[in-house]
């Protein structure tokens, strides 16, 4: 009886294997990010709704004031740092933003000139 099934060394790329891990490791990764991020979104839509129709209906100054709004602007701010921590700073710039922007620029200038 054999106990381990143990196979002959096969010329394999181990480290395109690895790559193919970390690559994989990395991708999960991001879409777990994106998922914790969407989450987020939602729950603070849902929770904000209702904190501020229930605030606003039920107290005194209605929907005046800040008193309904600070449970959303203050939580916003956390959901803005979230997403720019999913997201990084590239989503609003661009890789490439500030070539672009040196060309534009340079562009700009040489038609000055002439």
């Amino acid at each position: 009886m054999e106990k381990y099934s143990l196979e002959p060394y096969k010329d394999k790329d181990e480290i395109s294997d690895f790559r193919k891990e970390e690559a994989y490791l990395r991708a999960k990764k991001k879409v777990d990010a994106l998922i914790g991020f969407y989450w987020h979104l939602a729950v603070y839509i849902v929770v904000n709704l209702f904190l501020i129709l229930l605030i606003g209906l039920y107290s005194d100054q209605g929907f005046r004031g800040f008193g309904p709004y600070a449970t959303a602007v203050f939580w916003g701010i956390g959901l803005i740092f979230h997403f720019i921590g999913v997201f990084g700073p590239d989503f609003f710039f661009g890789k490439d933003w500030e070539k672009r922007k040196l060309k534009e620029f340079m562009d700009k200038e040489e038609r000055n000139w002439e």
